[in-house]
């Protein structure tokens, strides 16, 4: 492909300023949780394997957790069978969670891991039948409801991670947990996330979603924001729904030792890139 002088100087000038950033983050583990729109449109898809990729073969040792709740939605309707939700947890009996192994554990799980090998980077899958490394236990009421097979993490295994991370590959880990009586359990992908990040010291947590951040009672953008600030608007009726557990495993990953802890458009082509290689990025920072 031909490129014109003017793009050639623009990724001259990207990949000249990144520079400090690539050297300030080599062998630091950068942990992204998946989900939204960057896992639904091809294009969104394609630039965030390509970005992953480019991160471990610069040195950076990123760990990926991966939602699929309009996935799994689509194939629970396919299946006749009704879904609810609770403060944005899915009520989940036992045929949802067969639904949601085999789409979050097998189907998406397994595409990631593809897309970014086809970048150039090696990448490995930790799911419910590979490194089961999540251990948890039931989350069974939320306000009075029974939520069913909705975990909560008791605790990351994080041994077998460590290993594959030292030697080099990139590990693709379902938020699927597994309760002593060896029950699945489906668990909220920011929690987990956020519950890995803290688990293997990682120095940054980067959470994408699909609005620009955090926003404020007028929903204006809040670049950044302190610990003591999140902790009071998580209390604000304007964070609801699927912003609750996002917010939440921030601030938890945050106060428990991860270094930045950021909530960012994946609408926005190369959204994770944009984050660690630029000053500002593209969404929330908690810092």
């Amino acid at each position: 492909m031909t490129i014109s002088r003017k793009q050639a100087e623009n990724i001259a000038s990207v990949l000249s300023e990144g520079l400090p950033y690539i050297r300030k983050f080599k062998d630091k583990i950068i942990v992204v949780k998946y989900g939204g729109a960057a896992m639904t449109d091809r294009l969104l898809k394609e630039n965030f394997s390509r970005d992953i990729a480019l991160m471990r073969l610069v040195g950076m040792k990123p760990v990926i957790i991966h939602g699929g709740g309009p996935q799994i939605g689509e194939e629970l309707k396919k299946a006749g069978i009704d879904t609810k939700f609770e403060n944005g947890l899915r009520v989940t009996n036992k045929p949802t969670m067969n639904i949601v192994k085999k789409v979050l554990g097998t189907q998406i799980n397994n595409e990631i891991v593809r897309l970014i090998k086809q970048h150039g980077a090696n990448s490995i899958s930790f799911n419910h039948n590979n490194y089961q490394i999540i251990r948890a236990s039931k989350k069974s009421f939320q306000d009075g409801v029974d939520l069913g097979l909705v975990g909560k993490v008791d605790k990351v295994m994080t041994s077998e991670l460590k290993t594959i991370l030292n030697k080099g590959l990139i590990p693709v880990i379902a938020p699927i947990g597994k309760a002593k009586n060896n029950e699945y359990l489906n668990i909220n992908a920011d929690e987990v996330a956020g519950e890995v990040a803290q688990a293997i010291n990682a120095e940054k947590l980067i959470l994408l979603t699909d609005v620009k951040g955090i926003g404020d009672s007028d929903n204006k953008l809040i670049s950044k924001i302190s610990l003591t600030k999140g902790q009071k608007i998580l209390k604000e009726k304007f964070i609801k729904g699927g912003m609750t557990p996002k917010l939440s495993a921030a601030l938890d990953a945050r106060r428990n030792g991860v270094k930045s802890c950021h909530i960012i458009d994946g609408r926005v082509p190369h959204a994770v890139l944009l984050e660690v290689l630029t000053e500002e990025g593209v969404g929330t920072m908690i810092s």
